[in-house]
């Protein structure tokens, strides 16, 4: 799958709340009340992830959760990642 401009990834994070780029990946941090509920989120992406077959990288720190999206075998952020953050953000509600 083809590398992404830099200009079509500003114009993907302009549609994607939250989400920001983080050198050659784009990235996004959530929130959560507590432990638990951040667990639960990130069992859900999971999920999705792997009707997807597409995997964040994803950083777990108590209540908080960074996913970072990059088509490793693309070297940069492509289609894919977009569609799997737009999912991501559809999870997180």
């Amino acid at each position: 799958m083809a590398v992404l401009t830099d200009a079509e990834i500003q114009q993907a994070l302009g549609k994607l709340s939250g989400w920001q780029r983080n050198g050659k990946a784009i990235q996004r941090i959530f929130e959560f009340p507590d432990f638990k509920q951040a667990m639960v989120f990130v069992n859900k992406i999971a999920d999705a992830a792997e009707q997807a077959d597409h995997h964040p990288d994803i950083d777990i720190r108590y209540n908080k959760v960074t996913m970072a999206l990059i088509s490793h075998d693309s070297g940069g952020v492509t289609g894919r990642d977009v569609r799997m953050a737009e999912k991501i953000n559809q999870i997180a509600g």
